[in-house]
């Protein structure tokens, strides 16, 4: 037991004073990158989606 709370001490002094942490600007261009990114990805499987779903009915239907 002495030797997890040892690492937890150890572990948190790092995150206060080893850890460089990025500015709230940066995180927010990130995310908001991230989300653009996201929707724009989405956006195209579905319409990938559609497509086929569209040609594959047709195709079913001509039979």
């Amino acid at each position: 037991m002495d030797k997890f709370v040892s690492f937890l001490k150890a572990s948190w002094e790092e995150v206060q004073h080893n850890v460089t942490w990025p500015k709230f600007s940066d995180l927010q261009s990130s995310s908001t990158l991230v989300l653009v990114a996201s929707l724009i990805f989405a956006l195209m499987v579905g319409l990938i989606d559609l497509v086929f779903e569209n040609a594959l009915n047709a195709f079913y239907q001509s039979f």
